[in-house]
């Protein structure tokens, strides 16, 4: 049986028997690889309405609500996913990540990592300035144009 339909027979399973969450487990010659995935249909549509994050100082959001305690506005450029897949926040398991919250970063440096298709995808900011937020997770699937960063 393929890797592909392997995976699709585990999420069907896992659909059915209401299975949110798997520790996955592979070992190599030169180590161990530990994963948890924790997987939600709730996690996914919430991720991909997100009206209240400004693209930038020029662009309007009109979806966007007012600000109060429970749903705070975040200021900002928001650097956004260019693709479907799982973005990582380190080179590889277990290595510093690429950038922290307060750190100082420039154009053109890599922030994080989306594998789609088998293929690791360097994402690079496109602006000068501080990490004010990471919106994302290692190991968290993304959507096309969702916010992974904002730079003040």
């Amino acid at each position: 049986m393929s890797f592909r339909a392997t995976v699709e027979s585990m999420s069907k399973i896992m659909d059915e028997m209401g299975i949110t969450e798997l520790e996955l487990e592979r070992q190599f010659l030169f180590g161990v690889y530990r994963k948890h995935i924790h997987l939600s249909k709730q996690q996914v549509a919430s991720a991909v309405a997100m009206p209240n994050f400004p693209v930038s100082a020029d662009a309007k959001n009109t979806n966007s609500e007012p600000a109060d305690a429970e749903n705070p506005k975040v200021s900002g450029y928001a650097l956004k996913s260019p693709m479907v897949g799982v973005a990582y926040l380190a080179p590889e398991p277990g290595a510093k990540p690429f950038t922290s919250v307060g750190a100082q970063i420039k154009a053109g440096d890599t922030v994080a990592l989306i594998e789609a298709m088998k293929t690791f995808n360097p994402i690079k900011s496109d602006k000068d300035g501080v990490v004010k937020e990471i919106l994302v997770s290692d190991g968290q699937a993304v959507e096309f144009d969702q916010p992974i960063i904002v730079i003040e």
